[in-house]
């Protein structure tokens, strides 16, 4: 269907859904369309058809939407997020820095040496370099 019709349908305007797809927002177009037959964007030229799986994301992503309270910019950037790796670190660090996300769990060589600290009862502080009493190279000698 044309997208005066799928706007119809979805309770939205043909522009709005030109915006969502600028956005990333609704599938790609599946059709091969050759290079000769592209805008200078790289979007193929012409009446984009809606299929019904273009509708049900479309609509999904609205729903979505209201749950939220979020604009379809919000939404493209949060779909961003999660494919994209480096935007994923970057918003985590951020998350971090703000303390609305934990910090990552320590490493297992710390979990590790804090496993063994408890089981032999050392103090926190002592580790790699330290005295350990009762032996090893800088202790004393054993038998």
């Amino acid at each position: 269907m044309r997208i005066t019709e799928a706007a119809q349908r979805l309770g939205t305007s043909p522009r709005m859904l030109r915006y969502r797809d600028l956005l990333g927002l609704i599938p790609p177009v599946r059709e091969a369309t050759p290079t000769a037959d592209r805008a200078p964007s790289g979007r193929p030229r012409g009446h984009r058809r809606f299929g019904d799986d273009d509708l049900a994301a479309v609509a999904q992503a609205l729903r979505i939407e209201q749950r939220y309270d979020i604009s379809p910019a919000a939404l493209a950037f949060g779909l961003k997020v999660l494919t994209e790796p480096g935007a994923r670190a970057d918003v985590a660090e951020l998350g971090r820095r703000l303390r609305r996300i934990a910090p990552p769990p320590a490493r297992a060589l710390d979990f590790e040496q804090e496993r063994a600290r408890r089981l032999l009862r050392l103090p926190a502080g002592t580790g790699r370099g330290s005295p350990v009493p009762g032996g090893g190279p800088s202790g004393t000698q054993r038998r």
